[in-house]
């Protein structure tokens, strides 16, 4: 979930509530007049194709159930398909990235993030060696196989596999 601030960053104080004369509810410092806008989180996902499959991940403490996209944040002054391959370099041990096309863009509200998700390839022989700090496993699911689900990441996939007919 989003960080929910309690406090003043700047003075420390308790935040309150002020109404915005567009009529939205911030969190605001009485004191020294900082106001928490509470603004999404770009998040970059990659829809990895390896040959007819995607490669769908699960991170740590997921239930075991649950796959997903490779995500990751986007980092300061860093370009959304410089971060996309990043995320799939460092999540899956592959070198040899092909970016593909931005599949579109997304909000995620229950966890405040604006995702940015593109159609990545890697070679069909690649190994992969997942970040054992983030992800517990992958799963090749063949594209005549994947399903969208209905939140989040799932909607680029709907889009993408729209995209393939």
């Amino acid at each position: 979930m989003p960080v929910q601030f309690k406090f003043c960053p700047v003075c420390a104080d308790p935040l309150g509530e002020k109404v915005d004369p567009d009529g939205q509810v911030r969190k605001a410092c009485s004191s020294c007049n900082f106001v928490h806008y509470e603004n999404p989180t770009p998040v970059v996902a990659a829809i990895v194709q390896r040959g007819d499959d995607v490669v769908l991940v699960r991170s740590i403490g997921w239930p075991e159930t649950w796959f997903g996209l490779v995500t990751g944040f986007l980092e300061r002054e860093e370009h959304p398909e410089v971060a996309v391959v990043r995320e799939v370099k460092e999540e899956l041990g592959v070198d040899d990235v092909q970016l593909g096309d931005l599949i579109g863009l997304y909000s995620f509200e229950r966890m405040n993030q604006l995702i940015i998700a593109y159609h990545v390839v890697i070679q069909e022989d690649v190994e992969i060696t997942l970040d054992a700090n983030e992800l517990e496993a992958y799963k090749l699911v063949p594209v005549s196989r994947l399903k969208p689900w209905p939140f989040g990441t799932g909607e680029a996939v709907k889009h993408w596999l729209a995209s393939r007919d």
